[in-house]
């Protein structure tokens, strides 16, 4: 596998999904392609062994499985990563006017993103758009492939004291610059309805972000790196699609879950939360022709993967990290573990998983926060408590999580798509918490 390629494809990928609904809609037709059957939440389903499916919910997460041919050992193999990222979100009435002829985009913060990342820079917006045809009411993609916005800097004649360190206030520094004069109030329907082709009192709801349109790089010398936006975490959504659809395992049901919403909690309808997960897992449980004994016992030996970046050892501020669990890039794949149980890893998971990998001959690394520092948490642990198994969490080693722009190394998407396959390729065996069979 070609790691260059490879990381060409990944920022394909990204390209394809300025937004969560488009991130859904990307894995769909990779899905579509592959020959998997949509099943609708709200229709009645109808699975066998040796199927391939999938869902979605609010257009924005995904869960994916295919049924083993056997189905032996019954039993869920997952994955799971979020198709979120933190952006800023357009208000639902649009426009600032003002001073004299400017017109402003009127936006709030989506998730913990680093604000000045996102100065200076072109951008665009994505998202859904609610259209209205007569008596339906429609979900229409949208997005704008055209710089149209930027958040400008304050030059530093007006602000001496800009690099000694600046707190910016969200209202009044990052609102995007729309138009200097050729624009007008009211412009901003006028022109999500031109793309979309309607008119605008059609429009009755709006989710649109805005995107960082700076193209991805693969950089280096040797090429050792790739920098793109979003590389939180749709690089682990991308790694776990390729891993899920490269494998097979006809004793049990691997599964492939992309949830929205990780960036603000996961508490949504669509978030590792929900009920998705679980009711996903149930009706497939009910529609192999299994009752709830059979469901209990298979979850008792399923087994996730959560699948969120991780954070690589800083080349400027090693004091930040761990003096010995630092991952670098380009070293293999992460697990990340947590005293306080912000991750899932324990030493069973972390056995399992490594044991993988080691089979497979991928490196492993491992995350641990300084102990004098409270680190973030992922989806793993809040999806348990909804359908509560064995789980990993694992990501790759990354800098700059949560700017506009992040940079990661080009051999461990490799390495992640590798350690993925064979995880979904391995019928995985649990006693409880006793043993584990490979």
């Amino acid at each position: 596998m070609n790691a260059v390629q490879t990381s060409k494809d990944l920022t394909s990928f990204i390209m394809k999904s300025p937004s969560m609904f488009h991130a859904i809609h990307t894995i769909s037709e990779e899905l579509d392609a592959a020959g998997f059957t949509y099943l609708k939440e709200g229709s009645a389903w109808q699975i066998e062994k040796g199927g391939k499916y999938y869902t979605t919910r609010n257009g924005s997460s995904i869960i994916a499985f295919k049924i083993g041919n056997e189905l032996s050992d019954y039993h869920f193999q997952m994955t799971a990563a979020h198709s979120d990222s933190p952006t800023y979100k357009v208000k639902t009435i649009p426009e600032l006017t003002g001073p004299k002829e400017y017109l402003r985009l009127n936006v709030e913060a989506y998730g913990g993103m680093i604000d000045n990342t996102w100065f200076d820079r072109p951008l665009s917006i994505a998202g859904r758009v609610l259209v209205r045809e007569g008596n339906k009411i429609e979900s229409r993609l949208l997005y704008i492939d055209k710089d149209i916005l930027i958040i400008p800097n304050m030059c530093i004649h007006f602000n001496r004291s800009v690099n000694d360190g600046v707190a910016y206030n969200r209202q009044v520094d990052l609102c995007p610059l729309f138009s200097a004069g050729e624009l007008q109030k009211g412009d901003f329907d006028k022109m999500v309805a031109a793309e979309l082709g309607v008119e605008v009192e059609q429009i009755l709801g709006k989710d649109l972000f805005l995107v960082n349109r700076q193209a991805p790089s693969v950089w280096g010398y040797k090429d050792e790196f790739v920098s793109c936006g979003k590389l939180d975490d749709l690089q682990c959504a991308y790694v776990s699609l390729k891993g899920f659809l490269a494998a097979t395992n006809d004793k049990a049901v691997n599964v492939y879950c992309c949830f929205d919403n990780e960036e603000v909690g996961s508490n949504t309808k669509q978030g590792a939360m929900s009920t998705f997960l679980y009711d996903t897992l149930q009706r497939i449980n009910i529609n192999l022709g299994k009752g709830a004994e059979d469901y209990y016992q298979a979850v008792a030996k399923s087994f996730l993967v959560s699948c969120d970046n991780a954070h690589a050892l800083h080349p400027n501020h090693p004091e930040k990290n761990d003096a010995v669990n630092a991952p670098l890039m380009n070293k293999g794949i992460v697990l990340k573990e947590s005293a306080n149980q912000k991750y899932t890893t324990d030493a069973f998971s972390r056995a399992l998983f490594t044991a993988v990998c080691n089979d497979a001959g991928v490196p492993v690394q491992t995350f641990a926060n300084r102990s004098d520092v409270l680190g973030g948490s992922t989806l793993g642990n809040l999806s348990n408590t909804q359908v509560s198994v064995h789980a990993v969490d694992f990501g790759l080693a990354q800098l700059a999580m949560h700017s506009s722009y992040e940079t990661a190394g080009v051999m461990d998407t490799v390495y992640a798509i590798q350690s993925l396959t064979a995880f979904f390729n391995t019928n995985i065996e649990i006693d409880e918490a006793k043993g584990i069979c490979l």
